[in-house]
This record gives C-alpha cells, sequence and structure tokens, in this order.
C-alpha cells in the first residue's frame, strides 16, 4: 500500500466523550505505523498538554497550537509566534473589557487573572486543569497562541482592532483560541509537508471542530467525526463513525488503511 501522512486531532477525535483514549483508536494508531504509514497529531493544544497520549502512542510527530508550533520526530520545524507588541495591545485591551486572557507557549501556560467563572466555564466541562496565574508570563517569552475568554458578541470588538494581526478561533460559548493572522493547522501541515516530502493528495486528517475546517479542506482527505459540527462535516471529503463508537478505527478501516 502506498504510504500515508495521517493527522489526528484530539478533543472529540482521538479523545472520546469522557476525555478518554478508546482502545480501538489505540489500536488502529498502531496498526496504522505497522503498515509503514506516518502519524501525526494536530492540535490547538500546546505540546506539554498532550505529552502522555503521545507517550500512548507512540506519536513523535504533531502540529500544535493551531499550527504555530510544528514538530516532526521529537525535533522543532516550524514556530510562528504572536508579536510581541500585539500580545501587549491585546492584553491591554482585554483588560478593559475585563475579559481574562491565557497566555500560552511550548513549555506552560498562564492566566492573568486569579479566578473568573468563565474560565471555570470553559474547561471544567473538559476534565482539564485550570491553568496556574502569571498576569506576566507573555513578558520575556515567545507566546503561540492566547486562549481569550469573552462571548461570540464581545469577540467583535476585538475584530475592528486586531483583523490584521490576529485570528480567533471560537472553541466555546466563552473561549476562543488566539493566534498570528494566517495561523492554522492547515498552515502547520503545510511546513510539515514541505519537510517531509510528502504530496497533499497523500496527507489525511481527521477531526470535528472549527480549528479543524481549514485542515480538513487543504488534505488530500479530510474525515469528519460522526460528532462532529455540521459545518466540519461539510467541508470533509468523508464522514466517518462518532468518537464514542470506535470512529477513528471505523474512518481508516473505510479508508483501507488498517
Amino acid at each position: 500500500m502506498e504510504r500515508k501522512l495521517i493527522f489526528f486531532d484530539i478533543d472529540g477525535t482521538l479523545l472520546d466523550h469522557r476525555k478518554e483514549l478508546p482502545e480501538s483508536t489505540i489500536q488502529a494508531v498502531h496498526q496504522l505505523k505497522q503498515a509503514g504509514h506516518e502519524v501525526a497529531i494536530a492540535t490547538g493544544r500546546a505540546p506539554f498538554a498532550f505529552k502522555e497520549i503521545r507517550e500512548r502512542l507512540g506519536i513523535e510527530s504533531f502540529v500544535s497550537m493551531n499550527g504555530q508550533y510544528v514538530v516532526y520526530q521529537g525535533k522543532v520545524i516550524h514556530k510562528n509566534p504572536i508579536e510581541a507588541s500585539v500580545v501587549q495591545s491585546l492584553t491591554e485591551f482585554a483588560a478593559l473589557q475585563d475579559h481574562p486572557l491565557l497566555y500560552m507557549d511550548e513549555e506552560d501556560m498562564k492566566l492573568n487573572v486569579v479566578e473568573h467563572e468563565r474560565i471555570l466555564a470553559s474547561y471544567v466541562p473538559h476534565k482539564m486543569d485550570i491553568p496556574t496565574y502569571d498576569p506576566k508570563y507573555y513578558l520575556g517569552r515567545d507566546i503561540y497562541q492566547c486562549i481569550l475568554f469573552c462571548t461570540e458578541e464581545e469577540e467583535a470588538r476585538y475584530l475592528e482592532g486586531f483583523t490584521q494581526s490576529l485570528k480567533f478561533v471560537r472553541w466555546g460559548e466563552v473561549a476562543a483560541d488566539v493566534l498570528s493572522t494566517g495561523g492554522s493547522k492547515a498552515a502547520g501541515i503545510a511546513k510539515f509537508v514541505e519537510h517531509t516530502g510528502f504530496d497533499r493528495e497523500e496527507v489525511i486528517a481527521f477531526g470535528d471542530h472549527l480549528n479543524d475546517l481549514e485542515m480538513l479542506a487543504y488534505v488530500g482527505h479530510g474525515v469528519a467525526m460522526g460528532n462532529a459540527l455540521d459545518a466540519v462535516k461539510r467541508i470533509a471529503r468523508y464522514t466517518t463513525k462518532d468518537v464514542g463508537d470506535d470512529g477513528v478505527a471505523y474512518g481508516l478501516l473505510q479508508l483501507g488503511l488498517i
């Protein structure tokens, strides 16, 4: 079989609704690797936030923070931090709106407020630990992604002033990822493809949410999970079963990869 490059989103794709790795997914990923395919992760998470998943699946390549930080077989091949002056401006503007911010680099992430109901509303349902507090974490560091805790309606205020420098990708009612304009999982995968020499038609990606749209449109074979948003299913070439119904394994089987 022709060697393929397969990317998997994490939340809602590799991880099920209980935030667990289905046994069928673990077996399917190992089968892919045994067949000689290249397997990678494409996620909005930072590297430290999915280290255990990589170890369980034996994956050393990934596109993280929505394409801002790309690693191939353990080595960094692409970085795209937000300009320091833009992070400063965003911090000042968000403070005026009373909207919390989270700063993220490859090693950690920190909040600029001690506690806020919107942070709890965004993290608790996903069974994720609440990040710790350090309002100056962004100073002197490369910040690849922020999380802005605001509603979609409130986000419009930011679009007016930051359209040229920032991109906002919503993942919750009161939470949106913030990255450099032009950044995306697709952009990160393009760097990965350039580095490895794969043809785009040989690239397959599985996803379920808004930050997967460009990725599924870019690759040769975009696969939407059965639990994916309708917008994601419309852009994908295929739709597999729900993540809780062995969706990853089923999709790979339908594609003839396992």
